[in-house]
């Protein structure tokens, strides 16, 4: 089996020499560097490393040898997927919610899992789709291999001061966005400064940019930007409690949509719609994403391990279910492209 020792990497950083794992966010203010990985349902681990250092991007050290394209599978399918969105629209009508967002974990099985390093494969993201919060942790003694491409900021701390880009609205152009994206984008954002009200000094909560196009490989992004200063005695602990999951992933009111989704889909989320990034505690410094645009391989899955991704979207009374599942599509397609065209190149000699 590959030996995969302990790593962590967040754009040109590479953590390696693994000291500490704990699933106590008050670890995040005591000193070290941290990689952070949390799962949609609320496992938190936090892993010290003692060697971080600045390293160019380079090609994976091992192959990625990635799952069939025809293999991937789907814990809701269309019919399902567009059913559950009708449901969430029967919620909005009796005011349960005013948005929820619906998500599906694709899964596939691993052609050759002992060779599978999930850090060969954030190489192939890196090149395959390039992303402002890509990451890859891997802890295989911990249960987490994961490798993200998250185009969305979860929180961003320097000092006291903390910024959060959720993202609401996507679409393959721009002439593709909806009036229905933008209201959904004001929407998230306004659950996103209460969030950070929450444990933010009075009247320090702005929002800088409000729905602001990003372009993204292969789609576009409407994209906001939160900022405030952190309450006296706050700090991560506080940050996380009051805030997670993010609401971008979640809906508004947060309450009521969290319960609609465990109604509705089937399977856990996991570090999808989880967040995945670092703390320096040394420094007062900190990223992380949300955990979309991401794949985790699951070793314990019955029939042997597996790749897993999620995909999703935000659902409005305006939303049509037919329309909702390909939002999904298309937010999945470049990536699983990228995950599985490994093994065609392999099995072919072509480009991947």
């Amino acid at each position: 089996m590959l030996e995969s020792l302990p790593l962590a990497r967040f754009g040109a950083l590479v953590a390696s020499d693994l000291r500490d794992v704990t699933d106590d966010p008050r670890a995040l203010e005591s000193g070290g560097w941290w990689a952070v990985v949390a799962d949609f349902e609320g496992r938190l681990l936090c892993a010290r490393f003692g060697d971080v250092r600045r390293a160019p991007a380079a090609a994976p050290p091992t192959p990625w040898r990635g799952p069939h394209r025809g293999s991937w599978t789907s814990s809701l399918d269309r019919a399902a997927y567009t059913a559950a969105v009708a449901r969430i629209r029967e919620h909005i009508a009796a005011g349960d919610v005013y948005q929820a967002n619906l998500c599906r974990v694709l899964s596939a099985p691993l052609p050759d899992p002992d060779a599978a390093d999930i850090d060969a494969l954030g190489g192939r993201l890196a090149h395959g789709n390039p992303a402002p919060h890509a990451g890859v942790v891997r802890l295989p003694a911990h249960g987490v291999e994961v490798a993200t491409a998250s185009p969305e900021l979860y929180l961003r701390r320097a000092g006291r001061t903390v910024l959060s880009g959720p993202i609401k609205g996507t679409a393959r152009t721009e002439d593709g966005l909806l009036e229905k994206d933008h209201a959904e984008n004001v929407m998230i954002v306004d659950l996103v400064r209460n969030d950070l009200g929450r444990v933010c000094a009075s009247g320090s909560v702005s929002v800088p940019a409000l729905c602001a196009l990003e372009q993204h490989p292969g789609l576009v992004h409407l994209v906001s930007t939160v900022r405030g200063e952190l309450a006296d005695g706050a700090g991560w602990p506080e940050l996380l409690a009051h805030t997670f999951p993010p609401g971008s992933v979640t809906g508004a009111p947060k309450s009521s949509a969290l319960r609609i989704i465990r109604s509705l889909e089937p399977v856990p989320r996991g570090p999808y719609c989880g967040s995945v990034g670092w703390v320096d505690a040394d420094r007062g410094t900190g990223e992380l994403a949300v955990g979309i645009r991401t794949f985790w391989i699951d070793r314990t899955a019955p029939g042997g391990a597996v790749l897993r991704f999620g995909t999703g979207a935000g659902i409005t009374w305006g939303s049509d279910p037919q329309g909702e599942w390909a939002e999904t599509e298309l937010k999945a397609e470049r990536l699983l492209a990228v995950a599985s065209g490994a093994h065609e190149y392999v099995a072919t000699g072509g480009r991947p």
